[in-house]
C-alpha cells in the first residue's frame, strides 16, 4: 500500500495525521487489547504515511484507517501466536478512559473489557469488520473496502460476529450498579468475609489473574462462586496489606486501582450482570499498568 516519499508538505502532513489520529488509536486498540501495542502501530502508521506519496491521497482519514486496520489485522494474527506462550490467563491492558475521553467518546462500544474478552473469540478480519461497525459506524461499503471484501461479505462478517458477541455475554447492569458491586466486592475481599463474597458473585463467576510471569498471581481461572470466593478470602490477609484503593474510570468502567507506596500494582475490574459479578479481572502484570495511574476518591454519591 505504501510507496515512495512523496512531495506533500511535512508539516501539513503533521497536521493531518494529529487530527486523526485519536481514531486510529481507537481502531489499533479495540483490535489489539493492548494499549503499548497500538501505540506502536500507530507510530508506524505515521512512519508509513511520512513516507508515503500524499499527493495520491485526496481523502486522508479513510486511508489511514485503512492502512491501521490492515496492521492490525496481520498483528492481531502474531499476536495470537504469541500469547500461546503466554504465562498464565491474558487479559486486556487497561486504558484509562477518563484521562483519554476520545478512546470512548464516539461510541463506547467494544471498549468494555467483557466485548475485548469475547473479541479474542473471533477472526482478525471478523473482529476488524465488527469493530469499525459497531464502535465506529463505519457504512458496510467502507468496511469491505477497508478490508478487502465486497459489501455482501462484509455484513455478514459483522452479522456474525454480533451475534457472537452477544449469545457470549449476559446482560449487563447499569453503571451505577456495577459500581455498587464493586465497592462491595472490595469491602468483603478486604475483609475476607466469605458469605458476602459469595453473596455477590454469581453462581458461575470466574476469577483471571494476569501476571504475565512478573508477578505471583493465579496461573489458571479460578472457577465457580463457592471456589472464587474462597480463592480471595485466602489472600486477604497479605494482599490488601498496606493497599491504598483508588477509584478510576478504565475501559469505560469503574475499577478499583490497587496501590502500595503510590505506584499501582493491580487494577481490578469486574464484568456483572443481573446474576453478579460473572467474572473478576485481577490485571497485575507491571507492564499493562503504564496506562494507568493513581485514581481518585469517589465523592459520596459516586461509588
Amino acid at each position: 500500500m505504501m510507496g515512495a516519499s512523496g512531495s506533500g508538505d511535512l508539516d501539513e502532513a503533521v497536521a493531518v495525521f494529529d487530527e486523526v489520529r485519536p481514531r486510529l488509536f481507537g481502531i489499533a486498540y479495540r483490535m489489539l487489547g493492548s494499549a503499548s501495542e497500538a501505540e506502536d502501530l500507530v507510530q508506524d502508521v505515521w512512519l508509513r504515511w511520512q513516507a508515503y506519496d500524499r499527493d495520491k491521497v485526496d481523502n486522508p482519514a479513510p486511508f489511514l484507517a485503512t492502512v491501521t486496520t490492515r496492521l492490525a489485522i496481520n498483528e492481531v494474527k502474531s499476536a495470537r501466536v504469541r500469547r500461546e506462550t503466554y504465562v498464565g490467563p491474558w487479559l486486556p491492558e487497561p486504558v484509562d478512559t477518563s484521562a483519554d475521553p476520545y478512546l470512548g467518546a464516539e461510541r463506547g462500544e467494544a471498549l468494555e473489557f467483557a466485548v475485548l474478552l469475547l473479541l479474542e473469540r473471533l477472526g482478525p478480519t471478523e473482529r476488524a469488520a465488527y469493530v469499525l461497525r459497531e464502535a465506529f459506524d463505519y457504512p458496510y461499503a467502507q468496511i469491505a473496502e477497508i478490508i478487502g471484501h465486497n459489501e455482501a461479505s462484509a455484513r455478514q462478517l459483522v452479522s456474525r460476529a454480533r451475534k457472537r458477541v452477544h449469545d457470549g455475554r449476559r446482560t449487563p447492569v447499569p453503571a451505577a450498579d456495577q459500581r455498587r458491586l464493586l465497592t462491595a466486592f472490595v469491602a468483603a475481599a478486604r475483609s475476607g468475609d466469605l458469605a458476602a463474597l459469595e453473596q455477590l458473585l454469581a453462581e458461575d463467576a470466574t476469577s483471571y489473574s494476569d501476571g504475565g510471569g512478573a508477578v505471583r498471581a493465579a496461573k489458571f481461572p479460578v472457577e465457580g462462586a463457592v471456589r472464587v470466593a474462597k480463592f480471595v478470602r485466602a489472600f486477604a490477609g497479605h494482599f490488601w496489606t498496606d493497599v491504598e484503593v483508588t477509584w478510576a474510570d478504565v475501559n469505560g468502567q469503574a475499577a478499583a486501582l490497587l496501590s502500595r507506596d503510590g505506584v499501582v500494582f493491580t487494577v481490578l475490574a469486574l464484568n456483572t450482570s443481573d446474576r453478579g459479578i460473572d467474572q473478576v479481572l485481577w490485571m497485575m502484570n507491571p507492564a499493562k499498568l503504564s496506562a494507568v495511574s493513581i485514581g481518585r476518591d469517589p465523592p459520596p454519591d459516586d461509588l
